[in-house]
């Protein structure tokens, strides 16, 4: 919050010395004679001039949609530099955000393959984002397969995460978690599916036993790795935002210089006469 509102700073002092400069008075020729006879061909009864007010076009807002402040830098107005300077400044932060969510994954990941899943396969392919969320939460994996080549065993001890999801499974399916129906019944296969979709598989296996310090370090990287992904987040949707109040902006000077169709070359004129120390004294009757 605190680098958004350094920003909007900056792009008011940055605007008073745009408009500073654009006010400059700059030398201007004299006017020749045929630009003073089409100035005079202008004036109006009472001595007014009409000054013709140019339409803006009707891209203008999309301008804006498309590049924040381009708009209004169309329409003449001074507060296009701090749209493009929010841009500017989300955009860097976006990437920079970006690049370190990158980052942290890439360590957290690395960290996992070499400490916790080291000792149980050598293939090791990269999970998911639940599941290395789901290593920081528990200390080991469990088997898949508690006597491989026959029949599914799941993982009994329950605080693995293996073991979990066979306790979670018996106590969905199971009239009682501690009491298993029939190999052949439709419980028991309810619940064994239900394992097969959740467990982790041997070339996914892991274990941070008495590596205790380096699951520490894991839970912080990830959770380094999580903030810069939030951080992304909230500079996209501020660029966003950015583009959104920009198109509105600039659509609404649009409507306000546009003339109203019927209406901007109208006018009423009216006179009350009312006499003056000047005016002579008229005989009762007479007419004005």
């Amino acid at each position: 919050m605190n680098r958004w509102l350094c920003l909007v700073g900056i792009a008011l002092c940055v605007a008073p010395a745009v408009r500073a400069q654009r006010n400059t008075p700059l030398a201007v020729a004299p006017p020749v004679a045929s630009e003073v006879t089409a100035v005079n061909d202008t004036l109006v009864a009472g001595g007014a001039v009409a000054r013709p007010r140019s339409n803006p076009p009707w891209w203008t807002p999309l301008a804006s949609a498309a590049i924040p402040g381009a708009g209004q830098a169309r329409l003449g107005q001074d507060r296009f530099v701090a749209y493009l300077a929010i841009e500017a400044y989300a955009l860097l932060q976006y990437a920079t955000d970006t690049r370190e969510a990158r980052r942290q994954r890439g360590e957290y990941r690395e960290l996992a393959r070499r400490v916790a899943r080291g000792f149980f396969s050598e293939q090791r392919p990269d999970g998911d984002f639940a599941y290395y969320e789901t290593m920081s939460k528990y200390l080991e994996s469990g088997v898949y397969d508690l006597v491989p080549g026959g029949e599914l065993q799941p993982e009994l001890e329950t605080g693995t995460y293996n073991g979990d999801q066979w306790l979670l499974a018996r106590q969905t399916f199971w009239a009682s978690p501690d009491a298993p129906p029939d190999p052949a019944s439709q419980e028991y296969a309810a619940a064994l599916n239900f394992y097969r979709a959740r467990a982790i598989g041997p070339e996914y296996r892991w274990s941070w036993r008495n590596a205790q310090l380096e699951q520490d370090l894991y839970r912080r990287t990830i959770g380094l790795s999580n903030d810069a992904v939030r951080r992304s987040i909230a500079d996209l949707g501020v660029i966003l935002a950015n583009h959104a109040l920009s198109m509105v902006d600039a659509y609404v000077s649009v409507r306000l210089q546009r003339p109203r169709a019927g209406f901007s070359h109208l006018g009423i004129e009216a006179s009350i006469p009312w006499p003056t120390m000047a005016d002579p004294p008229r005989a009762p009757g007479q007419r004005p």
